[in-house]
């Protein structure tokens, strides 16, 4: 008989609210939830194609080993996968030492609490540092950023959509991302909330996105954030718009930071950013006057070369403005679990404590650049990688140069994946063992709570019980754990457990820190508060405050001064490096962005068939004036050319990229074991990207994804081809 049960969506960090419909223990269908207190009965295709995902036929239900000379997969049982790579992982550590063992974390297992806690204490169980994550193509830079400013990579302010009166988004597209380290279902109601009680909403970015249409578009030329944000820090000193008080209150180093931001004023860098210099002292001005105004990057501020020098400008202009920590301003979330506070009393929250044996980058937030997993597979030496497992990732896809990734992965002594499907990756695994989806899990979630634009929380029971003998990856982990004699435990809670011999699963820890939290019961001391009985008994979440509490800059700094750091020598040198940039290339004369897609995640929901209707397409966005000037129409087939290599696509023209830039959506390319998908086409943009040490943002190890130099060479026009189609049909043009 069908019953109904209500979660919320792990795809992004909006976390919209859900009601599953389930028969004899099958997802029939997914809806919004309408009484969930913030996403109120919204969701996008994602969650609700969620049902495809769940039941696909192509999805790994049993876990698999590859023979290595034939290259396919044969089921097998669990026992003996576990005892097998057991086996063969204290063999290959036996030869290369526990330094030689490493992990990729994709982006998935940030929605799991559980899978990432054990993940990162398996490996530190082992004893190595080979610890990779998508966040080396998305976010180290911001998280290497507050390192810097506040003294732990884990304190990161958020805009107060709630309350601000301008709100300034550099490199973001909420109305597809849905928000990006920010928690806020519905967030086109909370944008056009800004404009509707008189605010505004201005969007930097090369590309007219789907959010900018809505709002006051502001076109800047890729990798060029950091000197427009230093143009803005130029004009508030010159022109007596700084807040003295607030500056002097909350932080060090204006002096220094201003030294360097007046030698880039706006007439200046109108050159570099296409942006007018009258533009940026405009918003300069009127950033210092809005009675609340918040700084806000994302993904396209990230990916250039100079990503933590952007996160850490874009917080000092918050800072300068008297902006952060006040309401309507950049401000800093207030969890049910403080998770920032206890990485940092655990040791947890990182930056530098280790450094990579290849280009020597700090690791952030205890992960290195994934980019150069294939160097440290390949090159002899201390510490070489030589086992690999992989969870909820696709570095093949995500990571520039895959071809040099596949053919290092094929080098190990072991390779072992955790996941949903037989991907580009761990079709070259040994094993690939079956994960569950977020439907057949509990959740909450822990990581993303600091980031809620409105405290709230919630947590989830499993929806269905898991397909086939698919495992909680968790449960996957402390198996293999025990197989080998450690204990998958990463924090002080967790080893006390261990040391007593009590048994610790994720639940029990949850359960264990919001009970102790800030809105925690404290076991019965507090009638109203926190735990996870409470939150089981209200399935929609609870709404914790109207508006995010500021005031509280003091208790989220870790800096013994309690000061933001505005002038970290390693960031000034950042700053001061601009100013030696090369010009444009001749022979690339082309910035090539990347872009997100409404119906689509990085690389893994190409196989549901709800978000693949309407023939699926990947074309090259290219401007009007470029085109005609390349002669170059809809439908022709180009090459697109990089320093490192190239790709042919098909061409849109359209009058939403500005001149001179060009853009290509990532995560394509598909060859596993996932039918849709593979039939999709498209190229993999992320061939054009460099893994060289050199090339990566060397604050963070950020691959440079955004802004990277780019050719077009036509290969064929739309019309031969329709017409050699044809010929090929039988048929005529």
């Amino acid at each position: 008989m069908a019953h109904q049960r209500i979660t919320y969506c792990r795809i992004c960090e909006a976390h919209c609210g859900l009601v599953v419909t389930v028969d004899r223990d099958e997802v029939v269908s997914i809806r919004p939830d309408k009484d969930h207190p913030l996403s109120q009965g919204e969701a996008c295709p994602k969650g609700i194609a969620m049902t495809e995902i769940q039941n696909d036929p192509d999805r790994v239900i049993h876990p698999l080993r590859r023979d290595r000379a034939s290259g396919e997969f044969t089921r097998v049982s669990w026992e003996s996968a576990l005892t097998e790579i057991a086996s063969r992982l204290e063999e290959s550590i036996a030869a290369g030492g526990k330094d030689s063992v490493a992990w990729y974390f994709g982006n998935p297992g940030a929605f799991s609490y559980s899978h990432a806690i054990w993940a990162k204490g398996f490996l530190d169980g082992v004893g190595s540092p080979h610890y990779y994550t998508a966040s080396s193509q998305d976010v180290s830079n911001r998280f290497a950023a507050s390192a810097m400013l506040y003294g732990s990579p884990a304190v990161i302010p958020i805009p107060d959509l709630t309350r601000t009166s301008l709100l300034l988004m550099i490199g973001a597209n909420p109305f597809v991302s849905h928000g990006s380290l920010i928690a806020a279902p519905r967030i086109k109601t909370h944008l056009h909330a800004i404009v509707e009680r008189g605010g505004r909403v201005v969007c930097v970015d090369p590309r007219r996105t789907e959010t900018a249409r809505h709002f006051e578009h502001l076109p800047i030329r890729p990798d060029s954030d950091a000197w427009m944000l230093l143009s803005l820090l130029c004009v508030l000193a010159e022109e007596g718009l700084c807040d003295d008080a607030r500056i002097a209150g909350q932080s060090l180093g204006w002096p220094e930071l201003r030294e360097v931001a007046l030698r880039h004023p706006p007439e200046e860098t109108e050159a570099r950013t296409s942006i007018p210099a009258e533009t940026v002292r405009q918003l300069a001005r009127d950033l210092a006057a809005a009675p609340g105004a918040a700084v806000y990057g994302r993904t396209g501020s990230c990916l250039g070369r100079h990503g933590t020098l952007v996160a850490h400008l874009i917080d000092a202009v918050n800072v300068v403005t008297g902006n952060l920590d006040r309401p309507g301003g950049a401000v800093f979330g207030h969890p049910a679990i403080a998770l920032e506070e206890m990485a940092s009393r655990a040791g947890l929250d990182t930056y530098g404590k280790v450094r990579s044996r290849i280009g020597d980058f700090p690791d952030v937030l205890g992960a290195l650049p994934a980019s150069l997993m294939a160097d440290e597979m390949t090159t002899p030496g201390k510490g070489q990688i030589r086992s690999l497992f992989t969870s909820a990732g696709n570095p093949v896809l995500s990571c520039p140069d895959g071809p040099k990734l596949e053919a290092a992965l094929e080098t190990l002594d072991l390779h072992v994946s955790l996941d949903l499907y037989v991907t580009e990756t761990n079709r070259h695994a040994d094993f690939i063992l079956p994960a569950t989806t977020w439907l057949e899990r509990d959740d909450l979630p822990v990581a993303l709570l600091s980031f809620y634009a409105v405290p709230f929380v919630q947590y989830s029971d499993p929806v269905v019980p898991p397909r086939g003998e698919a495992r909680e990856e968790w449960q996957i982990i402390d198996d293999l754990a025990r197989r080998i004699g450690i204990q998958p435990y990463g924090h002080a809670a967790a080893r006390l457990a261990a040391r007593l011999k009590i048994k610790l699963s994720p639940r029990t820890m949850i359960d264990l820190l919001l009970r102790t939290g800030p809105y925690g019961d404290w076991f019965g001391l507090r009638r109203r508060g926190l735990s996870l009985g409470a939150l089981r008994r209200r399935p929609s979440g609870v709404v914790l405050e109207k508006h995010v509490p500021t005031g509280v800059l003091g208790k989220r700094i870790r800096h013994r001064d309690r000061r933001v750091r505005l002038a970290d020598p390693r960031v000034l040198d950042a700053a001061r490096r601009l100013e030696g940039e090369p010009p444009a290339s001749r022979e690339y004369p082309l910035l090539l962005i990347g872009m997100r897609e409404l119906r689509s995640h990085n690389s893994w929901m190409h196989n549901a068939p709800l978000l693949m209707r309407g023939g699926r397409e990947q074309p090259l966005r290219v401007a009007p004036v470029d085109a005609e000037r390349l002669a170059v129409g809809d439908g022709d087939i180009v090459r697109l050319v990089s320093k490192v290599a190239s790709v042919e696509v098909p061409v849109r023209v359209t009058d939403e990229m500005m001149s001179g830039v060009v853009a290509l959506p990532h995560g394509w390319g598909h060859r596993g074991g996932w039918r849709t998908a593979n039939d999709a086409g498209g190229v993999n943009v992320n061939l054009l990207m460099s893994a060289a040490p050199e090339d990566l943002e060397p604050l963070a190890g950020m691959a440079n994804l955004n802004g990277v130099p780019v050719r077009l060479e036509v290969v064929c026009r739309r019309r031969d081809a329709e017409a050699a189609l044809a010929s090929a049909r039988g048929g005529h043009a």
